[in-house]
């Protein structure tokens, strides 16, 4: 029998002939995509993996039909899983020879190996390169379509150049492609479309909507072809009846449309396990092959990695964990509740237990909430110290759905829940609720059994929780009751494991912070610099800004009392600096910020905007009262009277100290500063860095820093950690270290604070 050859010849070959189906009308151009094809099949594997509906035949189609091929195109449609050898082999051929590729029936007749050998030696001889296209292609690991095609690929360097379109990874030996660079991946992630291609997809239905609502949709959809295509047709079809941006919000994976496509595409295509797998996990917002098995069990986890490996719905988020196609993931969930609602709870709960046990907090508590489950979500974040969390003390916050749905029924007889309504009651400004509650947690802790160990520790952590609630809800409103909590919470700090508390650095942060301020207020200047300045660290450790900022502010308050203005001008300066928040306009730190301006205007000489700057301080000062600061002002204000009316500095200062509530200390701290703004008045002189000691007034000259010490020195002064200066200078913490030791000798001090107020004495700053 004749063998059918292809004709040979420069003319098919030189128009790239191609096989691909015609392009439907419907098409929306992609041209981020179609070029980074075209510069793909330059090399010889090019995958395509996306879930269903994600547009890789469409992607595929339109860079046929619009871009130049580097030869001809044989494509193939395969039959998925089922594709069976007899018939894949014969597709290849013949869309070889319909693309104009000469295939000899000699090899098209051949089987197995032999015809995979033949087909390479062909495609060699003609030494040209081919484009071999397979959409839908999902063989079997180590399946024999799967060795062949790998095979052919591996035997054709130059020729072949194979484009695969496929739910999963193809069984292609990826891994080596990466090594050689001969692979190029376009995965679920780049074929998400992005706002302008979904206000495209949008318009061909006649669909005109505001940005925001593109990008909701986008989002809700996480760019998913298919999805945003049947909300198009779905909003299309009620026309003038609904509103597109109210459709939008409601649109999610329990829409019919959507349930039933992905339900008939994706679910029920799975096996028996593999469906429960999915059902299952669909409860996680992010899972893992051990958090499978503990929701599963062991014998329909181990599916695990088949899941991962043939589901392109599921996302890598690295570390071995993936996350669910949202529009997907609300289908799963659907399917749960409908087919097994009372397992629902169980394995919210079973989550928890686990991600509560592996240190991931934030989910615990969601799974927790989301099982209504409030006295365990109680238990587990006293017993994790995490009270400062739900009290937002914390960079790292719990769900915020702890404060939009609280049970309004609070009985029990654990204290554990109830602190954690407390702290929910103040957040939500519910002081009357808080306080219920902080008297029920107080009568309950007192009942508590402490007879074991494992009694005790309980004990301290519900008594550490409700003195940090306590603290935070009196800072404002009673100084000396917050201090008395900041006490509590050093009294139990050492009946906790050792460091417990250095792993949550919010509640050393308003500890001390707490601390600081009412030691300013009575006196004990120097302990108060030490617990604003731990106040100070603790608080960028644990990423409070408002902690940080209030504790600028008593330190700037200090300086400013102990007549080192220049000081305080700076400190005050750093706490207004972003990205430290703002005032609230009832905060008494405002009318401390205020009032250390007015003390460094009259040290300027400027009384007429200290003046200004203590009319603010007063307006504060009425909704906020603190008698410490109101006395503070008062002293300020007959400074500022006498320097404007010129009167005598020693009967002035008699009289204004003499009439000053504050301590002993305090006004012995203040009254050479206050003699030294009332003589700096008379001679004109301005801001200076200190209150002069001696009769000089000059301090003793340093041993010179070095260049690096300065840089150091002046991060110093900015507040910053030994490991913020070392990051931001390029060195190691212990290089730091050892030029802070050699700052600290040279300036002849011991202190940060202390080479920071030495420093500017000798105007190094």
């Amino acid at each position: 029998m004749a063998e059918r050859l292809c004709p040979e010849g420069a003319g098919p070959e030189r128009e790239a002939l191609s096989t691909a189906p015609a392009l439907p009308t419907w098409i929306l151009p992609r041209p981020r995509l179609t070029d980074r094809l075209s510069r793909a099949v330059r090399g010889q594997l090019t995958v395509v993996v996306g879930p269903v509906g994600a547009g890789k035949t469409a992607l595929a189609l339109e860079w046929a039909h619009t871009r130049r091929l580097p030869g001809p195109l044989a494509w193939v449609t395969c039959d998925g899983r089922a594709e069976q050898p007899a018939v894949f082999w014969p597709r290849v051929t013949s869309a070889l020879r319909d693309a104009g590729v000469r295939v000899p029936d000699s090899v098209a007749d051949g089987e197995g190996p032999l015809l995979v050998a033949a087909l390479a030696a062909e495609l060699n001889r003609r030494g040209e390169p081919v484009v071999l296209l397979l959409d839908d292609f999902q063989p079997a690991p180590g399946s024999p379509i799967a060795d062949g095609v790998s095979s052919l690929l591996r035997h054709t360097p130059g020729v072949l150049r194979l484009v695969v379109l496929a739910r999963r990874d193809p069984p292609l030996h990826l891994r080596r492609g990466r090594l050689a660079s001969d692979l190029t991946e376009v995965r679920t992630a780049d074929l998400a479309f992005d706002d302008r291609e979904t206000a495209a997809l949008l318009a061909q239905h006649g669909i005109d909507v505001p940005k925001q609502t593109i990008s909701v949709l986008r989002r809700r959809t996480d760019g998913w072809a298919a999805g945003i295509r049947l909300a198009a047709m779905s909003m299309e079809k009620l026309g003038q009846q609904g509103e597109p941006e109210r459709f939008v919000d409601r649109f999610a994976g329990d829409d019919e449309a959507i349930a039933s496509y992905l339900v008939e595409e994706v679910l029920d295509l799975q096996s028996d396990a593999m469906r429960q797998l999915l059902l299952t996990t669909s409860v996680l917002d992010r899972v893992n092959a051990e958090l499978a098995a503990a929701l599963c069990g062991e014998d329909i986890g181990r599916h695990f990695a088949d899941l991962v490996r043939e589901n392109s719905f599921l996302h890598p988020l690295g570390q071995g964990w993936f996350r669910c196609h949202q529009m997907f993931a609300d289908v799963l969930r659907m399917c749960l509740r409908h087919e097994t609602p009372g397992l629902v709870v169980p394995l919210h709960r079973r989550a928890a237990a686990w991600l509560g046990t592996h240190g991931l907090l934030a989910d615990a508590v969601q799974h927790l909430l989301a099982a209504d489950d409030w006295e365990l979500a109680g238990e587990l974040i006293v017993r994790r110290l995490a009270i400062g969390q739900v009290l937002g003390l914390s960079r790292t916050r719990l769900p915020a759905d702890l404060t939009r749905r609280m049970p309004e029924d609070t009985a029990g007889d654990r204290p554990e829940p109830v602190l954690l309504f407390a702290a929910v009651a103040r957040v939500r400004d519910d002081d009357p609720a808080c306080g219920r509650h902080l008297e029920r947690a107080e009568q309950l802790l007192a009942e508590l059994p402490r007879d074991t160990a494992e009694q005790h520790d309980r004990a301290a952590r519900c008594r550490l929780a409700l003195a940090v609630i306590r603290m935070e809800r009196m800072r404002a409103r009673d100084p000396q009751q917050a201090y008395a909590a900041a006490l509590e919470v050093e009294a139990v700090g050492p009946l906790l494991p050792h460091a417990a508390l250095a792993q949550h650095p919010e509640i050393p942060a308003l500890t001390l912070a707490v601390r600081g301020s009412c030691e300013v207020r009575s006196g004990h200047l120097k302990a108060a610099e030490a617990s604003l300045t731990g106040a100070l660290k603790a608080a960028g450790a644990a990423g409070n800004g408002a902690l940080r900022r209030d504790s600028l502010v008593e330190l700037a308050l200090l300086e400013a009392l102990r007549g080192r203005f220049r000081a305080a001008d700076e400190l005050a300066a750093h706490a207004t600096q972003p990205p430290l928040p703002s005032w609230s306009a009832a905060e008494r730190s405002r009318a401390a910020l205020h009032l250390v301006r007015a003390w460094v205007e009259l040290a300027r000489g400027e009384p007429g905007r200290a003046r200004h700057e203590l009319a603010r301080a007063d307006v504060v000062l009425r909704t906020a009262p603190d008698p410490f600061l109101a006395e503070i002002r008062l002293l300020a204000a007959g400074l500022a009277m006498a320097v404007e009316r010129g009167g005598v500095a020693p009967q002035v200062l008699g009289d204004l100290v003499n009439a000053a509530r504050l301590p002993g200390t305090v006004l012995r701290t203040m009254t050479p500063a206050c003699a030294f703004v009332l003589g700096a008045s008379r001679h004109g002189r301005l801001l200076t860095t200190a209150v002069p000691d001696g009769a000089s007034g000059r301090p003793a000259r340093a041993e010179q820093l070095s260049p690096r010490e300065r840089d150091v020195l002046g991060r110093l002064a900015q507040m910053m950690t030994t490991e913020e200066i070392a990051a931001e200078l390029y060195l190691s913490v212990n290089t730091v270290k050892t030029h802070l030791k050699s700052v600290y000798r040279k300036l002849a001090v011991t202190r940060r604070s202390a080479a920071v107020r030495r420093a500017r004495e000798l105007q190094l700053l």
